[in-house]
Order: structure tokens, then C-alpha cells, then sequence
């Protein structure tokens, strides 16, 4: 694994971004683990944050896009904070675009915010984590309403690495369904892998009772 992905994982849980317990995903499932980037609250935080996806984002799709888009809500600080990251460490002015829950009647009207999406302009779709590929079915159209662009793919900051609404995984579904290639930062799998046992502020995060739920989890959600 790469040291990025190392350090990215012990910036998640520093960040208690990346809890472990008993909780509820979007999809209505029971989780032992649940990433919630809204716990990225500081702009140091949010400045490593967008180093991180930018990595994924050149290592999947290169630079030579020019839109990244946010669902709102989550998506918008992501949004930003990534388009700064890709200018300061790559040297690409990307535009960040997202969309509002309401469309605006007044002032700087319409359903988006920030950069403008036109005809031909290759876009990448950014968010925090899909479970069940909900979020994409919502934003395509939207992205597809204002203009004909190229929509490239979507990058997440974790693949819980489960199943979708059928057999195959979220990202593989939305691949296959969408024509859209998918990439993460790290990996559900990643994850546990470099947790279990590991020692870190004093604890350790994945201990046997936890990989235990861990795997149950995965025996009912996972994919083969």
C-alpha cells in the first residue's frame, strides 16, 4: 500500500472521521464501520484532505479535466478544497462546481454554484462515499440538465467495498451501469488490513471484536 493511503487512513480516524461502532448507512443497512467527512472541520484539515483526493484523482484520471463537481451537500467543501489542492500540487486551475438543493430565482440564478459546466467540458464527480450508488443516479441528470459534458468518472475518499442494489460493488455497479470509471483513495479492505491490531493515540482501533463484526458484515454485504 502506498504511504499516502497509510497516512490518509491515520488522518481519518485522528480526524474521528472514521468511526467504529453500531450505525445507519444512507442505504438503510447496520454498519459496524461509518466514514463521515463531515467531521473534517478545520481549514488545515480540509487542506490535507484535498492533497489526498488530488492524488487519486491524478493517479486515476490525470489533470486534463476541467471540472470537479460536488454534490451538494458534502460534496461542496470537497469540491473546493481538492481544485485548491490540484492547482497548488499539480499546477492545473480546475473548476469546482455543485449543485443547490433549490434552484435560485434571483441574483446568480440556476441549480449550480461556482464554476460554470458547458459543452464538451470532461467532468469528474467527487463525494465522500458511495454505499449503494444513490448520490450518482441523483447527480447525473443534473450535470447532464445543464450541458452536454463528458462526465469522466467519480472518485470517493473510501470504497466500503460492499454491494450495491444487486451483486457487484457500488462503484463497479455505477461503472457498469453508467460507463463511468471509479477510484478511491483507499479501500474498506485497505483499511481494516492496516488497522487490525495496529496501535495508534494509545488504542487500538481494530481489535478481534470489531474484525469480527467487521467480517459478519461483510459476509452478508460484501461481494464475492
Amino acid at each position: 500500500m502506498e504511504r499516502y493511503k497509510e497516512e490518509f487512513i491515520e488522518f481519518m480516524v485522528s480526524c474521528e472521521v472514521l468511526k467504529f461502532g453500531d450505525f445507519v448507512t444512507k442505504s438503510g443497512r447496520r454498519t459496524p464501520f461509518f466514514v463521515n467527512t463531515g467531521f473534517y472541520r478545520t481549514g488545515g484539515q480540509l487542506k490535507k484532505l484535498g492533497g489526498y483526493y488530488a492524488k487519486a484523482i491524478e493517479g486515476a484520471f490525470g489533470t486534463d479535466f476541467d471540472v470537479l463537481f460536488g454534490p451538494a451537500y458534502k460534496g461542496i467543501p470537497l469540491s473546493v478544497a481538492t481544485t485548491i489542492a490540484l492547482s497548488e500540487d499539480c499546477g492545473r486551475e480546475i473548476r469546482y462546481c455543485s449543485n443547490r438543493k433549490e434552484i435560485k430565482d434571483h441574483g446568480d440564478k440556476g441549480i449550480l454554484l461556482g464554476g460554470p459546466i458547458g459543452d464538451g467540458d470532461k467532468v469528474v464527480i467527487i463525494e465522500d462515499v458511495t454505499t449503494a450508488g444513490t448520490s450518482i443516479r441523483e447527480t447525473l441528470p443534473i450535470i447532464k440538465g445543464v450541458a452536454d459534458a463528458d462526465v469522466l468518472g467519480l472518485v470517493v475518499s473510501v470504497d466500503r467495498c460492499e454491494r450495491g442494489t444487486g451483486e457487484k460493488s457500488a462503484l463497479d455497479e455505477i461503472h457498469d451501469t453508467y460507463g463511468l470509471k471509479t477510484t478511491a483513495i483507499v479501500t474498506m479492505k485497505e483499511v481494516v488490513e492496516y488497522l487490525y491490531g495496529r496501535e495508534i493515540g494509545g488504542r487500538v482501533i481494530i481489535d478481534d471484536e470489531i474484525k469480527g463484526r467487521i467480517d459478519d458484515y461483510y459476509r452478508e454485504y460484501g461481494v464475492s
